[in-house]
């Protein structure tokens, strides 16, 4: 059956359709309320020649499929899943440099813990978030740490071990991985407590601890009733900054753009409590070559103002030949949904700059996702319309900075490493370390520094590998690591913001390895892989940061990389060198490994002996291996004349 033929058996309810080519490959996922109705509207006569786009993707179908379902609710979830799923070419694909963090509650452990993630995993965990500015998860973590010891370490606690780790000597865990340092029901009670406080119920919280110190206080028990009066005054705090927020205002996304050249740049301001806490940006470089008919969404037809040979989104204006290639409504529709339909939370408003086709049926999804009401709203003037077009202001910048090559601030490209790794503060001295070798011969290892914004080669080490003989890359990274920081830790000096390791998942586990042998539990670590430029942060393994080739924040992780391979491929090449003229002592007839070293210390080097005359040579060798190494050098040099 042909796909005109199979067009006409389609039915008439709501679903999903899916263009396939030649190879079985999905290039296109659509939904429509009348599958037939939309499907055939592709093949509509003229709609090929004036619409190129549609053209390209009718040359590449050979067959459809289609998925019915009961509603147009339905349609646009499974449409948001299988557009994920597939990735088809000529749909618009999320792609993002930024996603937000959640912590992770890991409720199916004996134990549980507590870690900052932005994955989420069917693994029976609790997840809460997402959380912005980036940073915010960790500042709450860190405060479960440091109130309710509850821990975020690797350590195995299936089975207990003879000592604790650091953390449990600084009072940030209760220890449970060793036995009688705390009980069952004593660690399950603060797990407890951190669920009230990651789910908002501050209230209930704070009515446990009270009790809890009431009891303590009865049993004379001062020291834990003092804990808990110190719990309930940090939840009170945490209690009334969210009070105030919630007056000041809603929760609203924000969202503005600016089209140019077929590139795009798309900014979310996340206002919380009435206050813009985060921004997000999104970047397209080349935007699918197909988008639906576009007689549906003329700019009339959106509602929105037409003028002579312009079209105009927000402040960005562009010809009405490129605003053909670019279509706001359809874009904002599979945006809105590879957003917010798999996303954990959705706020009250989201604001956009045009209408779009399912806006109605999205708006009720999302809202039975949230259990309250929400609006999608598209403001045509007004104090909401002023914070789209400052979206759009900001999204011009950031089309500048991405597509114009322009440089951006250092502490701009510290704050996104920040955000991107996930690291507790915005990054001021980064040391990076490299292995390099031939075949396990002459290993040695750098170690260069990146400081405030710019390489600090003063700060550059080197490092000769002593106690790993033939390959071994991962031992040779654990010997320079622990060495480097061994002598900082007793030479009580300041550890890097970050260390970053030259290699894959074998290297970085070394480098901890290394640490924890130190008993350095918190120092922030990660590793580039060669050739596929994925960063894996520590402890975060499972989930490598993926960054756009164009990330200024890629750029500086890999001129790092860089250099410290430069520097130690540079001193492997000269130690190599040096081991290379040195063996030509050993050439020499009568002249011994022993010997050899002995002229070596006593010239400096392979040119000073070549140099020397009988009389300096006889202080050391006797007559004949002095003679021996004058006729190698005399006739070498004559070798060299011929030449």
């Amino acid at each position: 059956m042909d796909l005109l033929s199979k067009i006409r058996t389609i039915p008439t309810q709501p679903g999903v359709y899916l263009y396939k080519n030649a190879e079985g490959e999905v290039i296109y996922v659509g939904k429509a309320k009348n599958l037939r109705s939309r499907v055939r509207s592709y093949f509509q006569e003229g709609v090929g020649e004036a619409n190129a786009k549609t053209g390209s993707l009718l040359r590449e179908a050979v067959d459809v499929d289609y998925i019915v379902v009961d509603n147009n609710k339905e349609a646009l979830a499974l449409e948001n899943n299988l557009i994920k799923q597939k990735k088809p070419r000529f749909n618009i694909l999320l792609r993002d440099d930024k996603t937000y963090p959640y912590i992770k509650l890991t409720l199916g452990e004996r134990f549980p813990r507590v870690y900052v993630t932005r994955r989420l995993k069917k693994d029976g965990s609790e997840y809460y978030g997402p959380y912005f500015p980036g940073n915010l998860a960790y500042r709450i973590v860190d405060l479960i740490h440091r109130h309710f010891l509850v821990p975020s370490c690797k350590v195995d606690l299936t089975r207990y071990h003879p000592r604790p780790c650091l953390q449990y000597y600084i009072k940030r865990c209760l220890g449970p991985c060793v036995q009688d340092l705390t009980t069952p029901e004593a660690y399950q009670e603060a797990v407890r407590d951190v669920q009230l406080l990651l789910e908002g119920r501050q209230t209930d919280l704070s009515r446990g601890l009270r009790a809890r110190m009431q009891q303590a206080a009865e049993a004379q028990e001062y020291e834990r009733a003092a804990r808990y009066r110190d719990l309930i005054s940090t939840v009170e705090q945490l209690q009334e900054k969210q009070r105030m927020a919630a007056v000041e205002g809603d929760d609203m996304d924000v969202f503005g753009y600016h089209f140019e050249n077929q590139m795009l740049a798309v900014n979310v301001f996340h206002l919380r409590g009435g206050k813009i806490l985060d921004r997000r940006e999104f970047f397209w470089e080349d935007l699918p070559e197909f988008d639906i008919p576009e007689a549906e969404h003329a700019p009339e037809a959106l509602g929105l103002p037409s003028s002579e040979g312009l079209y105009q989104g927000t402040n960005s204006v562009v010809p009405k030949a490129s605003a053909r290639a670019f279509e706001p409504s359809h874009f904002f529709s599979a945006l809105l949904k590879q957003v917010y339909i798999d996303q954990q939370y959705v706020p009250r408003d989201i604001i956009v700059p045009v209408d779009f086709e399912d806006r109605a049926e999205l708006e009720e999804l999302l809202a039975e996702k949230r259990g309250t009401k929400m609006e999608i709203l598209v403001p045509q003037r007004g104090e909401k319309r002023s914070l789209i077009d400052l979206a759009a202001q900001n999204a011009k910048q950031s089309f500048d900075q991405r597509f114009r090559v322009m440089k951006p601030q250092a502490k701009a490209v510290q704050e996104a490493l920040q955000d991107a790794l996930g690291l507790p503060d915005p990054p001021k001295r980064i040391e990076c370390f490299d292995i390099s070798h031939i075949q396990g011969a002459e290993t040695v290892a750098s170690m260069v520094v990146w400081e405030e914004g710019k390489m600090n080669k003063s700060e550059y080490r080197k490092f000769i590998v002593r106690s790993v003989q033939g390959v071994d890359d991962f031992a040779s990274m654990r010997e320079v690591v622990g060495r480097r920081y061994k002598r900082l830790r007793d030479e009580n000096k300041p550890f890097p913001s970050m260390v970053l390791i030259d290699g894959g998942l074998g290297q970085l586990h070394a480098a901890a390895e290394a640490l924890e042998e130190l008993e350095i539990t918190n120092q922030p670590l990660a590793a580039i892989a060669k050739k596929e430029e994925i960063i894996y942060v520590y402890g975060q393994e499972d989930e490598p940061v993926v960054l756009d080739r164009h990330s200024p924040v890629l750029h500086l992780v890999q001129m790092v990389r860089d250099e410290s391979h430069r520097f130690a491929v540079t001193f492997h090449r000269k130690r190599r060198q040096m081991r290379d003229r040195a063996s030509e002592l050993l050439e020499i007839p009568g002249i011994g490994q022993r010997t050899r070293q002995r002229l070596l210390q006593h010239f400096g080097s392979v040119r000073a002996v070549q140099q020397a005359d009988a009389a300096a040579l006889s202080a050391i060798l006797n007559k004949v291996q002095t003679e021996a190494v004058l006729k190698h050098f005399e006739s070498r040099n004559q070798s060299a004349d011929q030449r």
